[in-house]
């Protein structure tokens, strides 16, 4: 459990340090991969499943939302 609470956070971490070149629509997918990944995960280890198939699944939606989201932000002016 704490390894995968672990590599969520290296991987926000790392996945931060590369935004600043980065559309709203790259940052929206980038971001809500990250934090889809870490509820996903901590979701799915409370509810006694896999952790890993919580974060994948969690992972891929958040990745679509954020990304719609950051579209709609980058088209809008934001």
């Amino acid at each position: 459990m704490k390894r995968v609470y672990a590599a969520c956070a290296v991987l926000a971490l790392v996945g931060s340090l590369g935004c600043t070149n980065m559309t709203k629509t790259q940052q929206g997918a980038l971001s809500g991969a990250a934090l889809g990944a870490g509820a996903g995960a901590a979701i799915s280890a409370i509810a006694g499943g896999n952790a890993g198939i919580g974060a994948g699944i969690g992972g891929a939606l958040g990745g679509i939302a954020g990304g719609l989201i950051g579209h709609q932000q980058e088209q809008r002016g934001y």
